[in-house]
């Protein structure tokens, strides 16, 4: 009696099998245009049993196939290829700009993630924070810091064959006033702040290859931060300084005679005796100049930008890059010839300091290193004691 049954049901399960199997192929023969009979009567349609698989390649239609796969949108492209985002970042990447809250008169940007594509001096054709990127570790860094080397080696050689320059004659006693107390303290402020501004930049460009190594990034990180919130305060301080110094100094860097003659003759550095010259040499006028006049528009009008302290402008990216490379260059061709006269004005020449220091140097010092100065004070064109007020212990020369 089991066998039996066991028989009939194994027959049943065939029979069943049978016709799960060939009920798909009534829509083929269809699909293909052939006609297939119909049943005399009606089938209930078998449920689908075990796992279904499929070659992955005979999959049809194709998502490509659509003639306007290109053009799809985001929404579009998922219905076909979930998870594919490709229309969107394909926007993202041509520059699309997508949804924001913020107004456009305050950020035309928002809602776009990568810049149109540009060329920035030095840089390939791509994308603009590529390119700025591309302009900074490629020229700003290496040339920049190569420059600053250059000069401090040199400044260093000069030091290590010549020495101080040393005043030939014997001191007199007798003082000239050279600076006056507001004179001196234009000139400091605009040097104090200058010196955060140049230090703080040197650690901000180039700490990462000489300090990084040393201190570890978590005290780098901590001391790059206060250099930065020292070097965006100490920056109108240069500037206002920057204008107080121009006006104050502007009559005496003025060309004058003697000027040209100075400059072919370099000044007399490498020989015993020292070209004459008024109040300030012709070196000094081209610091002034170069320096103070022309440099210092471009990085202050630069680092304005940078801080964004101009009213009215909007701050876009590009407008940040290009302040930033301009900046950049013109602070390291500052330094540049700042690093000469701190040199001078310091242990390179004897009495340099003390002048700036006090205000008075000594007639000795005059009369050797800015002749034709000493000459127009003995003549009573200049006088010898402009602030109102001697110092103490000291005798200043009569005309």
């Amino acid at each position: 009696m089991e066998r039996a049954r066991l028989a009939i049901f194994v027959i049943a399960l065939g029979v069943t099998g049978l016709a799960g199997a060939q009920a798909p192929a009534a829509p083929q023969a269809q699909a293909s245009g052939a006609l297939a009979p119909a049943p005399a009567t009606p089938v209930a349609p078998a449920a689908a049993g075990g796992i279904q698989g499929q070659n992955i390649f005979e999959v049809k239609p194709e998502a490509s196939a659509d003639p306007n796969y290109a053009q799809q949108t985001n929404g579009e492209r998922a219905r076909v290829q979930p998870g594919n985002n490709a229309p969107m970042w394909r926007q993202v990447g041509q520059g699309v700009t997508g949804y924001s809250s913020l107004p456009k008169s305050q950020a035309p940007e928002a809602g776009n993630l990568i810049q149109p594509f540009v060329q920035y001096p030095g840089s390939r054709l791509t994308n603009a924070g590529e390119a700025w990127r591309q302009v900074r570790n490629n020229w700003l860094i290496p040339y920049g810091g190569a420059l600053l080397l250059i000069v401090l080696g040199a400044i260093a050689l000069f030091y290590l064959g010549k020495g101080t320059l040393k005043t030939h004659g014997v001191d007199t006693g007798r003082k000239i006033e050279r600076f006056t107390p507001f004179e001196r303290s234009a000139h400091w402020s605009n040097a104090i702040a200058f010196c955060i501004l140049g230090i703080s930049g040197v650690v901000m460009a180039f700490g990462k290859f000489f300090l990084l190594p040393v201190m570890g990034a978590t005290l780098f990180g901590w001391l790059t931060y206060l250099l930065k919130n020292l070097h965006n305060f100490a920056g109108p301080v240069f500037a206002v300084s920057l204008v107080i110094i121009f006006f104050t100094f502007v009559r005496d860097n003025l060309p004058k005679r003697g000027d040209l003659g100075w400059l072919l003759k370099g000044g007399g550095l490498m020989s015993e005796h020292e070209v004459p010259s008024h109040r300030f040499n012709a070196g000094e006028k081209l610091v002034f100049w170069g320096g103070v006049f022309f440099l210092g528009i471009i990085v202050v009008a630069s680092g304005f930008v940078l801080d964004m302290l101009l009213p009215g402008l909007v701050y876009e990216r590009s407008t940040m890059q290009i302040a930033h490379m301009v900046h950049a260059v013109a602070t390291v061709l500052m330094m540049a010839m700042f690093l000469g006269h701190i040199y001078i004005g310091t242990i390179g020449m004897q009495g340099a300091y003390q002048g700036m220091k006090t205000g008075y140097v000594d007639e000795t010092w005059a009369k050797e290193h800015h002749e034709f100065w000493y000459d127009d004070v003995k003549a009573g064109h200049i006088p010898s004691q402009r602030s109102g007020k001697p110092t103490p212990s000291s005798q200043t020369i009569q005309a």
